[in-house]
């Protein structure tokens, strides 16, 4: 596995809502305000990034160009504006369900959730998503809910103190965090976290320098990550479409959806490819059905060009 460089980091982040000082205070305000509270200064806050960060709505604006093709221009802006809205609610949860234990968190999941169909055979699991929807609400679902062994293969964040707070987080909630580094390390702890039948959750659809494979995505070609597929190849792992999707009605659909194996006879390059292409596949009606929750806030297909 590749690791970024740090202009590749930069890139993907040309809004400004991940800073340690704006991430500081939304934990803090959420730790001692009332939700709706919360929710009503998240809504007025996106709205000023939507206005002010011309560049990351102009992104978002582009993508949904190739997304939602029969939209006009206005209706896109709009939708651009719910993708910021969308962005703060999902972290405000986030952080709410920190403090929650196993029941309560059950209870914020919808009946559409298909996480209970996720089974471990011995070979552990690789649960691929990617840049849509509660990412991280999701795995403290799994680690609490379903009781899941979880690590989560995670790039560093630009700004170290938003960085070091969620690995806080994620390990005040028994989820292992492996940071992509230089070489063959991060391949490695995955292929012993498999070996031990755990869970490693992946973020795919976007690549890390060399560590990339095309596919079609929304007919386009497009780079997903190659490692998912390659350790599943070399251990039979299976590859689980997984993503977790904020309701109408506020609650969460966790939704894992039919494994992907990677087959081992034949040409290891083309099974490889075949696997990502799969999740590809999967990925692309979620993203439809849930433009809102797809959180790229950078030019996606011009700088994978």
């Amino acid at each position: 596995m590749h690791v970024a460089r740090q202009t590749d980091q930069v890139r993907w982040h040309l809004h400004g809502l991940n800073t340690g000082t704006i991430f500081g205070l939304t934990h803090w305000g959420v730790a001692h305000i009332p939700r709706q509270l919360s929710y009503a200064i998240g809504h007025l806050g996106t709205w000023i990034a939507f206005r002010s960060m011309k560049q990351a709505t102009a992104a978002l604006v582009d993508n949904l160009r190739v997304v939602m093709p029969a939209l006009d221009e206005g209706e896109r802006r709009a939708l651009a504006l719910r993708t910021y809205r969308s962005y703060a609610r999902d972290t405000i949860d986030f952080i709410r369900s920190l403090s929650m234990d196993s029941r309560e968190l059950g209870e914020m999941l919808s009946p559409l959730s298909t996480y209970d169909r996720v089974r471990r055979d011995g070979r552990g699991l690789l649960l691929l998503t990617g840049h849509i929807g509660n990412i991280e609400l999701g795995a403290v679902v799994l680690r609490a809910v379903y009781d899941f062994p979880l690590a989560v293969v995670v790039l560093p964040e630009p700004d170290p103190r938003v960085n070091e707070r969620r690995q806080r987080m994620r390990a005040s909630q028994g989820i292992e965090s492996l940071e992509v580094r230089q070489g063959m390390d991060t391949a490695l702890r995955i292929r012993r976290l498999l070996a031990e039948n755990r869970a490693v959750a992946i973020i795919s659809d976007r690549p890390l320098g060399r560590d990339r494979v095309e596919v079609e995505f929304f007919g386009r070609r497009t780079a997903f990550l190659r490692t998912p597929a390659l350790m599943g190849y070399l251990t039979g792992a299976p590859l689980v479409p997984s993503f977790i999707l904020r309701q109408p009605d506020g609650r969460y659909a966790g939704l894992g959806l039919d494994p992907i194996y990677v087959a081992r006879a034949g040409d290891r390059d083309a099974n490889v490819r075949a696997a990502m292409q799969a999740f590809a596949s999967a990925l692309e009606p979620i993203v439809r059905e849930y433009p809102h929750l797809w959180y790229h806030f950078y030019p996606y297909w011009e700088m994978d060009r």
